[in-house]
């Protein structure tokens, strides 16, 4: 892929947005917790992808570079938030679902998702990327190493470690509830 044209970025950048706009945004709302937040964070992606055309190497996989903007941008609307907390919106059960889902069904699916944002805040900051990186943005450790910028090392640490505490924490709620 070569940016050397307005119009060839512009087609390649809609072809990415195609391709990888879900991830990205999925990475988004797993930090943010909002989907209003995910789109509009999710946006922005694209729009320094955009901006940053002509400075894109094309060693890489696209989506790991549009998760790294999204990374970047992930924590700076983090330190913009006085409350980290995800939450999922309870208005969301009154939607009618697509697939035919029985509202008890949605609510316990829902519960389920809850209880895991929940799990992943209790993780540092750290182990939360490293994990959502790995498991919604489909990325190797080795492109979240580039991504992050942190030592392959430092992110396998991250990785086993925030897993270890995530499976910890979900066993100590089962056994309570």
């Amino acid at each position: 892929m070569s940016w050397t044209s307005d119009d060839a970025a512009r087609n390649e950048l809609a072809e990415w947005a195609e391709a990888h706009g879900a991830a990205v945004r999925g990475f988004l709302w797993a930090i943010t917790g909002s989907p209003h937040d995910a789109d509009d964070l999710c946006q922005q992606v694209f729009i320094r992808a955009w901006k940053a055309r002509g400075r894109y190497r094309e060693e890489g996989r696209a989506r790991a570079y549009l998760l790294r903007i999204a990374d970047r941008l992930a924590r700076d609307w983090q330190r913009r938030r006085s409350e980290r907390t995800l939450s999922e919106d309870q208005w969301v059960l009154l939607e009618p679902s697509e697939n035919g889902e029985l509202p008890q069904e949605k609510a316990m699916r829902l519960e389920a998702g809850e209880r895991l944002t929940e799990a992943m805040n209790r993780l540092s900051a750290a182990q939360r990327r490293v994990l959502l990186l790995k498991y919604y943005g489909d990325m190797t450790f080795d492109e979240i190493s580039r991504v992050t910028e942190m030592p392959m090392g430092t992110v396998l640490s991250h990785a086993h470690r925030g897993l270890k505490r995530l499976g910890k924490i979900m066993a100590e709620e089962s056994g309570s509830a």
